[in-house]
């Protein structure tokens, strides 16, 4: 059976929501951050020491959007995968953008706003997350306009993929307002049965 490592509350839940998307059976086995995946017993498996890891098989894949991919493409049966050479370009596209526009600056936010005591949260760091994602948050809406989805009318890995990091813009509060239709985007892929079961386990 498929192993995923990693808490619900950590990037593991993007890969949690695939599997549900996907509805293979799998086991979470709850590595936790901090602690378990320091240990050398999981470092056997993921030498990184980090969360989450999949374990398929003679598979094992640590990097939350590697894993996405490799388990829409193996085990899709009802279009989650793109089906062109092209769609399948834009959904790494999307998947990697998200990492590297948008994923540090939420994170900061997250950090200034909601995860650290209130004596450590700084508001002129967590604003400044908040003006890095502004230029980001309107390339996402622009490519949004007249589409329901990122490829299209489907919903598809490239939406999982960049909504799950996105989410995180929903747990801040993040006024969305001038990127409507990111905000639409976003409230339609977080609301979908298989992120509320990754999420809530």
């Amino acid at each position: 059976m498929i192993k995923l490592y990693g808490i619900r509350q950590s990037r593991a839940v993007r890969s949690l929501w695939a599997l549900e998307e996907l509805g293979v059976p799998y086991e979470n086995v709850p590595i936790h951050f901090a602690t378990d995946a320091k240990t050398p017993e999981y470092k056997r498996i993921n030498p990184n020491g980090r969360i989450p890891m999949l374990v398929d098989g003679d598979v094992a894949l640590f990097e939350s959007m590697a894993i996405n991919l490799y388990l829409a493409k193996k085990y899709d049966k009802s279009g989650l995968y793109p089906k062109s050479v092209a769609d399948e370009g834009r959904a790494f596209q999307w998947s990697l953008w998200g990492m590297t526009e948008t994923e540090g600056p939420l994170l900061q936010v997250l950090m200034h706003r909601a995860f650290l005591p209130p004596a450590q949260r700084d508001e002129a760091l967590a604003q400044a997350g908040v003006d890095k994602l502004a230029q980001p948050l309107a390339v996402l809406d622009a490519a949004l306009a007249g589409k329901k989805y990122l490829l299209g009318d489907a919903f598809t890995i490239a939406d999982l993929n960049l909504a799950s990091v996105l989410s995180w813009a929903l747990a801040t509060k993040l006024d969305l307002s001038k990127t409507p239709n990111v905000a639409r985007w976003l409230g339609e892929c977080c609301s979908r049965p298989a992120f509320v079961k990754a999420q809530r386990g």
